[in-house]
């Protein structure tokens, strides 16, 4: 697998073998971090984080990885850089790829990502985008692969809207790899017809099956993985709740859902969750709408079949991984 200077924009980029190759990557650096083995392969490289929307798990997993691997890092939150604004994003590209070795974008359209990579003569890396996540495929397939053994003929069921970077990317990765994946939705919930095509086309070399259904009985039954995501992303307004609560409610993961699926299956999450009323957000829309949950209850959050921090912390090792293969 030869990486070096490529960018990571989304998964349609890679071979199934390259993606692979950055999982077992990935699962080895882990290993090495969990038994104290430095593993500093970017001694002296530096790496700018531009941020138009905040993140956890992102920042901290692209902080935590870069200085694991010797790196410097430079954060560059709403306010930390002129991209777009006063300066256009293909200037953006070129100042800063002449000072670091590498560039994340965390934002908006993936046509800003893929026009910073159009500028930028060190590669780029797609931190999320409202069309694809591409890091947190690579830690949900490591932590699949890391539960199950292997990826090939698990069956994953993404409950809720599929329209965007979350519903685009599992599509895309299960496609690449094998697996076979169901969207499950209301109709005007389900992924871009062509987007989804492609992926059929992608499912027929690998074995894997793309499929969209809106009973989540049907969908559910014979699940080895039941995925969901919050039911209103980051930028959009507070207005669209209870659109979202009418629509999706009935996709609820829940312990009955959960029993539908087969006794082995696990429940996962890119975070944050909804699952109680112990943040500022959870409690305002649950005191509106008369909800103690949203897209999960706490009861399988919570649950032995959970696996959603084991998920999170896989972030930082597949982030590690893609920096170090590319760099």
């Amino acid at each position: 697998m030869n990486l070096k200077g490529k960018d990571f924009l989304k998964l349609l980029d890679f071979s199934s073998e390259e993606i692979g190759g950055l999982i077992d990557l990935a699962i080895d650096l882990k290993a090495k971090k969990k038994n104290g083995i430095p593993h500093r392969y970017c001694e002296g490289k530096n790496i700018a984080l531009i941020f138009e929307k905040t993140s956890t798990r992102t920042r901290c997993s692209f902080e935590v990885a870069a200085y694991d691997l010797g790196m410097g890092v430079t954060y560059l939150d709403p306010t930390g850089s002129q991209i777009g604004k006063k300066e256009s994003i293909a200037d953006t590209a070129r100042v800063l790829s002449s000072i670091y070795d590498g560039i994340e974008y965390r934002g908006y359209g993936q046509s800003i990502v893929e026009e910073l990579a159009k500028y930028s003569c060190v590669p780029v890396w797609n931190g999320l985008t409202n069309e694809f996540h591409p890091t947190q495929i690579l830690a949900d397939f490591m932590t699949i692969k890391e539960h199950f053994g292997s990826l090939k003929g698990i069956k994953l069921v993404y409950m809720g809207d599929a329209r965007y970077n979350m519903g685009n990317s599992l599509m895309v990765g299960c496609a690449k790899m094998g697996l076979d994946f169901v969207a499950c939705a209301p109709k005007k919930y389900f992924p871009d017809a062509d987007l989804v095509a492609k992926c059929k086309e992608i499912a027929r070399e690998t074995g894997a099956t793309i499929t969209l259904e809106e009973d989540p009985q049907i969908a559910t039954q014979g699940a080895d993985v039941i995925y969901t995501d919050v039911w209103v992303s980051m930028g959009e307004p507070q207005e669209i709740w209870q659109e979202r609560i009418n629509d999706l409610g009935a996709y609820q993961v829940n312990k009955a859902l959960m029993q539908n699926a087969k006794k082995s299956a696990v429940f996962m999450h890119c975070l944050p969750a909804f699952h109680d009323m112990k943040t500022t957000v959870g409690k305002e829309m649950g005191e509106k709408f008369g909800r103690q949950d949203m897209e999960v209850t706490d009861e399988v959050f919570e649950s032995e079949q959970s696996i959603v921090f084991k998920e999170a912390e896989n972030r930082m090792h597949t982030i590690k991984a893609v920096l170090y293969a590319t760099l």
